[in-house]
């Protein structure tokens, strides 16, 4: 859109929405706010308090569907991105060195940008993706030492139950890979693919951000379950029997 046609739709002067757009105005006229926030179904309070050009594509999508959490009464959850030349988002990834920073610098776009970053082909738009690695052997058979790429939640009740995410949580220099069920009290019961570990509950005030897994790297070939084992002797036993029936 022009600023022509963006300022004749707001009934004010290209020169006037130029340095609205600038940061020239110290202090926009509230007429000028009601008109922005009417034409663009966003509130004044997300015009004001939230720094637009920060936000991930979910965000962004979520606030021109209308859908603007300050409408709503709650707080948005501000998650600072990096991107290319061509305004497509990065996919960060965040080193064990650098976990022990994350809680505290997830919205700091310095920190963020002096995170590795990759790209992936097929990845579905309108998302944020960033890659965690993992230790342990709690989520097996996904290998220990996997990279985990993930999505952004925004909103944490829209997942369904056992969904697998990496949990970030506040004040912690660690974050955990579990299936993830929203209980009906508003906390996580978080539940290890490996029988061995048992299920436990998060409290969610404690809970800083979560993602949800698309896929895992890992250098490791995932080792043979007992299913597949037994899927294999039920084929080797079906040949046999075929054998002898001729």
């Amino acid at each position: 859109m022009s600023q022509e046609s963006l300022a004749a739709s707001l009934d004010i002067s290209r020169s006037k929405l130029n340095a609205h757009e600038n940061g020239h105005t110290v202090n926009p006229p509230v007429e000028d706010l009601l008109r922005a926030s009417d034409y663009f179904k966003i509130s004044i309070d997300s015009l004001l308090k939230i720094e637009l050009a920060k936000l991930g594509d979910y965000n962004l999508h979520q606030l021109e569907s209308g859908n603007d959490v300050y409408m709503r009464g709650t707080k948005i959850r501000v998650l600072a991105i990096s991107v290319d030349n061509s305004s497509n988002e990065h996919i960060e990834y965040v080193p064990i060195k650098a976990k022990a920073g994350y809680a505290a610098g997830y919205s700091d776009p310095e920190f963020i940008a002096s995170l590795p970053k990759y790209s992936f082909p097929n990845l579905p738009k309108n998302a944020t993706y960033r890659m965690f690695p993992t230790i342990g052997d709690s989520m097996l058979p996904i290998p220990e030492g996997s990279d985990i790429l993930t999505r952004y939640v925004q909103d944490w009740n829209s997942l369904k139950a056992a969904t697998a995410c990496i949990v970030i949580f506040k004040n912690e220099q660690d974050f955990v890979f579990k299936n993830v069920t929203v209980q009906a009290d508003g906390n996580l019961l978080l539940a290890s693919l490996n029988t061995d570990y048992k299920p436990y509950t998060a409290a969610i005030e404690n809970v800083l951000e979560i993602w949800q897994f698309v896929r895992y790297i890992s250098n490791e070939i995932p080792a043979t379950t007992d299913l597949q084992e037994l899927k294999k002797m039920i084929v080797e036993l079906g040949r046999e029997v075929r054998k002898e029936n001729n």
